[in-house]
């Protein structure tokens, strides 16, 4: 039995998505975030060493790293299904998506993050207009720039299908969810990025994604 050791608002809610999508039968375990530092709890460590998610176990294998678990579950349960064929082009912007996704689209939206928590974070009076303005300063020269660089290029890579791979949906698509979930909770995407928004509401109105949310629980993502 698949089990998908599953943290609230992670991206372990796409695994969840995959498995709904491929039709297969698998356990939810579920795990909590700390409610002040938002990390993962430290009983995931007892499953992964880095102590985070997603990770699943299917028998005696333990497989880590969103990406990695996609392809596993794709090439060991999928049957042809949700991967465009070997050697085609399409397969080769399906594994380039697959990466994409957590090699350079989710950096920015993670520093964008962090460095909102710096302006916002409890800190000695003398010590905000600093760390205030040297947050300011990155976000603005560098971290929201190349937000929006990768929004303009993801759209633009959307025009001509819809999907990421080619004209049929498949796990690359799963993949590149969250970073676009991501950008339209706290990376200003928004209707100026059409393509985007179109491939959020498609996703979102998946049978198997609505099935996935029901069996994952909280994604205050996407709220």
């Amino acid at each position: 039995m698949i089990v998908v050791h599953h943290l609230n608002n992670s991206r372990s809610q796409r695994i969840l998505w995959l498995l709904e999508e491929l039709g297969l039968e698998y356990e939810v375990r579920r795990y909590e975030r700390d409610p002040e530092t938002m990390l993962a709890p430290p009983e995931l460590k007892a499953v992964h060493p880095l102590g985070k998610s997603p990770v699943i176990t299917d028998g005696d294998l333990t497989v880590a790293e969103s990406g990695a678990i996609i392809e596993y579950l794709v090439e060991t349960y999928g049957q042809g299904h949700l991967a465009p064929a070997r050697g085609t082009p399409e397969r080769l912007r399906y594994t380039y998506w697959l990466h994409y996704a957590e090699g350079s689209a989710m950096l920015p939206l993670l520093l964008k993050l962090v460095f909102n928590r710096v302006e916002t974070a409890p800190m000695p009076f003398f010590a905000k207009p600093f760390a205030r303005g040297i947050a300011r300063q990155v976000k603005g020269k560098f971290v929201e720039p190349q937000i929006l660089q990768h929004l303009n290029y993801m759209n633009n890579e959307l025009a001509a299908t819809g999907w990421f791979a080619g004209a049929e949906f498949s796990a690359a698509d799963v993949q590149m969810s969250f970073p676009l979930e991501a950008a339209a909770a706290r990376g200003g995407l928004d209707k100026q990025w059409p393509h985007l928004m179109s491939f959020l509401e498609r996703v979102h109105d998946r049978p198997a994604y609505k099935r996935a949310l029901e069996r994952g629980g909280e994604y205050g993502i996407i709220g």
